[in-house]
């Protein structure tokens, strides 16, 4: 049955029929005359709850899909901003049932397959998809937890205090006294929740929201009924030890579960606490994967002619030693992979590889001298590998001089900032005729 739009129009002073110039207009005017700044001080109250029905009034009537809506529906089918949304509950599964055919406000599409009905999402609220009433599961508490690489190569038991919301031990999660009765939420009318309607192009969904007046819960206690311990909130907090195992191999990403842990609320199941674990940088590895790298430095003599030592300290605390044969020569950015050195694979006995690149290290004369007599230079000419590179041709070839110990610090230093200028491109001086 159709609801007429008489009480929008009485508000801009209009006629129903009236075209959209006409409610156009008509808003202008109301909008200037009940404009809160354009009243005295103690009259702005009154024209701010006029000038928002105005704005109301002319959003619904000047759409036509909301005129149609409002015509239908009346108010309730708004949430008092003029879009549709409810305002106080009724009629939205009419509504949709006329939008979709008799679909009783999607509760009707319980064939669907593999979606359990839609209906069995027990109305909307905590989408634990039992059906309504049947005990589902309160929300999981996700935390990030930093851990250091070597942790996660030997594992690691963490202790910890924990604070969370337990079921009230006086009123076994009431909220009253044991005689006391709640007193149904008349603003939710005992749902705990309140449906709104969202626009979708043509179509409009269905959404809920938690009632703000009884927290959701469709109930309430007088203050005098509430009990004592809880205040009404049918839980509290305590204090728990908790303990979470690390296993070695784990990574950046792996969740470690505390099942049943999470807040509690009267009538679900407890949720879990899942911690995410987050890697701390290490200042020697790298790791990817089950593999980890790492960089090592040798002196050119080792380098030229081999050595047997401990290259830096593994995670764990042990040495990785290296037997470096003598004649085998190592260059810069060389890669050697120790098999089995890396991390620990779980669930398996398995590590994976440890990647250490060669960084060499050259003498110094910064640092301390470091001069050559002739017959060692000759020396090296003859043991070390001749030069392959090939000649270099130029029209003129100059002897020059140069600094063995240059600043590249010092490099564009002899930029001139001013630029140069061309004497010859300056402008003479004109003279002004007197």
């Amino acid at each position: 049955m159709k609801r007429p739009a008489f009480a929008q129009c009485e508000v801009l002073e209009i006629s129903r029929g009236s075209s959209k110039d006409e409610i156009r207009q008509a808003y202008r005017k109301a909008a200037l005359a009940n404009h809160p700044d354009k009243v005295a001080e103690d009259q702005r109250p009154a024209a701010e709850i006029k000038f928002k029905a105005v704005q109301e009034a002319y959003e619904i009537l000047y759409d036509e899909e909301k005129r149609e809506i409002y015509d239908t529906h009346g108010m309730a089918a708004f949430n008092g901003s003029g879009e549709p949304g409810m305002a106080g509950g009724p009629d939205l599964d009419d509504l949709l049932a006329q939008m979709f055919g008799g679909m009783g406000g999607m509760g009707g599409m319980g064939g669907m397959p593999g979606m359990g009905g839609m209906g069995g999402m027990g109305g909307m609220p905590g989408m634990n998809g039992g059906p309504r009433g049947k005990p589902g599961k309160s929300p999981d508490a996700h935390e990030n937890y930093e851990i250091t690489l070597t942790d996660m190569y030997k594992g690691k038991t963490v202790k910890f205090a924990g604070v969370k919301n337990v079921i009230c031990s006086l009123c076994d999660g009431k909220g009253g006294k044991e005689k006391a009765k709640a007193k149904k939420c008349s603003t939710c009318d005992g749902i705990g929740f309140k449906e709104t309607l969202q626009s979708m192009g043509q179509f409009y969904t269905k959404s809920s929201q938690p009632c703000s007046v009884c927290n959701g819960q469709g109930s309430f206690f007088s203050p005098k009924d509430k009990c004592k311990k809880c205040k009404g909130k049918k839980t509290v907090e305590e204090k728990k030890m908790l303990e979470i195992y690390i296993p070695p191999g784990s990574k950046e990403g792996d969740k470690v579960v505390l099942e049943g842990e999470a807040d509690q609320i009267p009538g679900q199941k407890p949720g879990d606490i899942v911690f995410t674990l987050v890697q701390e940088e290490h200042k020697v590895f790298e790791r990817s994967g089950a593999d980890l790298r790492a960089d090592i430095t040798v002196t050119l003599a080792e380098s030229l002619t081999g050595f047997s030592r401990v290259v830096l300290t593994h995670l764990d605390g042990r040495g990785i030693e290296i037997n470096h044969p003598a004649g085998q020569v190592l260059v810069p950015g060389q890669v050697l992979k120790v098999k089995g050195e890396g991390m620990p694979i779980r669930r398996t006995d398995a590590r994976g590889d440890l990647y250490l690149v060669v960084n060499v290290e050259f003498p110094n004369p910064q640092k301390e001298p470091w001069n050559l007599s002739p017959a060692v230079v000759e020396q090296l000419r003859e043991i070390l590998p001749k030069s392959t590179a090939e000649p270099i041709e130029a029209e003129s070839v100059d002897t020059v001089e140069f600094e063995s110990l240059g600043n590249a610090e010092e490099f564009g230093a002899n930029d001139n900032e001013e630029g140069w200028q061309d004497e010859d491109d300056e402008e003479e001086a004109q003279c002004v005729p007197q």
